[in-house]
């Protein structure tokens, strides 16, 4: 642990670097010889927690470079009555002498017992996106993980609130021209530019990779975002895509309709088509950044894709694998761990959770997130830190918002499949579900969405979705409110009939997004709307 003397007024003994404004302080200046065992201590000394000097970090400093040395040193100092230091009653007029005076200026690196390099190292591997500690053995549950990941154990923003504060800023200043570039020729690390990331921001991705179990995150401004960065990343010209034919529609006109003019191909097959899948990889062997990109469970029908199996034959041929997992969540599927090398999800749905928020991420290995993160400094499409401090919260309660929306959405799809109103319904958690084999081996939980079809026509259906009372009607899922569309007319009605068939669009077909709503008055709800057609 370091100490340091505190005496009024202020004297660190610091020495500077040559050529830079950093400064190296010596942790024993003004520690009485009696501290070294020489005669008794003639000041007061502060003990510094353990994770203090990392808190103390470039870019903690420059979130908080208005704040004096003293004023941190009094609301971080610990007492410890078996250190010999003196109690806080006994200091305590000391600390507001101390306290009271002018501020003295944050220097740009305190190095504290030589741990300098190990800052910077730490901060370094922060910058980029490789956590340490992520998910500390103490954190066993992603419940808890949920919670406390990237925050419990320290973040790169000096403060003593249980919040991540929010960091409104465009750019981040170096003192001296020498600082930038030490900065530019990789001698320290710092933030630069909002484009380029934010200490709010990096807390949510730390959260999510812990709950992942992904070696590095990325967030931007919404789903979409993530997906398309991500594609275009790691896609050469001429390159070839294979993807599933039930999937969220934004995706597939990007797909089908973008990507062509750079040269790069796409094969289309069935979520279970497991041939199809060989044959594509096999003909389009390009490189390895060639992609097999699906949802898992798709949208609208929640088929599931064997990611075990698909990640084997695409590795076989240096083909990525990216599984959207948006449906599932992360706390109902990790993809990575089943052979995946890249999950995306729409933050907008179930992680942020309250319908007030639009977000994306990429998570997956060091090295090919890096990648896509590079474009995305060229692109754009930040995540804002406010809406990354809105991610976090609603992540806190992630765990107990899944769990009853799974809950909920598995009693109503056996109750609507036992419906004579009801013609059909998906859902991997029935029995009846094409892939409920896969879904049990590699979900713990089946999602809080269910899609199924009502006994009749668009008429019969719309007056069936107009009769419900606690859903909105809306294109989302995953919050709070429970939700509910025809995707025939939400999603497709550009089309006419018989080309919304041509991806298994019914006019009958309803997507019902459960939320948190008590399980007794959703029920009623969905029965009495069907007894109203």
């Amino acid at each position: 642990m370091a100490v340091l003397s505190f005496q009024s007024p202020t004297n660190f003994s610091a020495t500077s670097i040559p050529g830079s404004s950093r400064r190296r302080f010596d942790s024993t200046a003004g520690i009485s010889s009696s501290f070294t065992g020489d005669g008794p201590i003639s000041s007061m000394i502060l003990r510094f927690p353990p994770n203090f000097v990392r808190q103390l970090s470039i870019k903690a400093r420059r979130n908080c470079s208005n704040i004096g040395v003293a004023q941190i040193v009094a609301a971080k100092w610990s007492n410890n009555p078996s250190s010999g230091l003196p109690s806080a009653a006994a200091a305590a007029s000391s600390v507001s002498a101390a306290a009271s005076a002018p501020a003295a200026a944050v220097p740009p690196v305190v190095a504290l017992n030589g741990v300098d390099e190990e800052v910077v190292a730490a901060e370094g591997a922060r910058e980029i996106g490789l956590k340490k500690d992520s998910k500390p053995s103490f954190l066993s549950s992603d419940g808890s993980l949920t919670v406390h990941a990237g925050e419990r154990l320290g973040r790169g923003i000096v403060t003593d609130a249980i919040t991540t504060p929010v960091v409104n800023t465009s750019a981040y200043f170096f003192n001296k021209t020498a600082d930038l570039i030490d900065f530019k020729e990789k001698r320290s690390v710092s933030f630069e530019y909002g484009r380029y990331g934010n200490p709010t921001t990096i807390v949510l991705e730390e959260k999510i990779s812990a709950l992942e179990g992904a070696e590095s995150t990325l967030v931007m401004a919404s789903g979409m975002c993530a997906s398309t960065v991500m594609l275009l990343a790691l896609v050469p010209a001429g390159g070839h895509i294979v993807t599933t034919t039930d999937c969220y529609r934004k995706t597939r006109i990007f797909m089908e309709n973008f990507l062509p003019k750079m040269g790069i191909t796409v094969t289309v097959i069935d979520p279970a088509d497991i041939a199809g899948l060989e044959a594509a990889v096999n003909k389009y062997q390009v490189s390895f950044v060639s992609l097999f990109f699906t949802e898992s469970p798709t949208n609208p029908f929640l088929r599931c894709v064997d990611i075990e199996l698909v990640s084997e034959i695409c590795h076989k041929r240096g083909t990525l694998v990216c599984i959207d997992g948006t449906f599932a969540t992360p706390l109902n599927q990790k993809a990575l761990a089943f052979g995946a090398d890249l999950v995306v999800h729409s933050l907008t749905k179930y992680i942020g959770g309250h319908n007030d928020v639009l977000g994306g991420c990429i998570c997956g290995p060091l090295k090919v997130v890096s990648e896509i993160r590079n474009l995305h400094h060229v692109l754009g499409g930040t995540l804002n830190p406010n809406a990354a401090y809105l991610m976090i919260r609603g992540m806190k309660t992630m765990h107990l918002r899944v769990q009853q929306q799974n809950s909920t959405a598995s009693r109503m799809a056996e109750i609507l499949e036992a419906h004579p109103k009801v013609s059909h319904v998906y859902y991997p958690g029935l029995a009846s579900h094409p892939e409920h084999h896969i879904a049990k081996r590699q979900m713990t939980g089946f999602g809080g969405v269910v899609s199924f079809e009502i006994d009749g026509d668009i008429e019969r259906t719309i007056k069936f979705v107009d009769s419900l009372k606690i859903p909105y009607i809306a294109p989302s899922f995953g919050g709070c409110e429970s939700i509910v569309d025809q995707p025939a007319i939400m999603s497709y009605w550009d089309l006419t009939q018989e080309e919304r068939l041509k991806y298994g669009i019914k006019d009958n077909l309803v997507r019902f997004s459960f939320g948190i709503e008590d399980f007794e008055d959703v029920k009623a709800d969905v029965l009495q709307a069907l007894e109203a057609i």
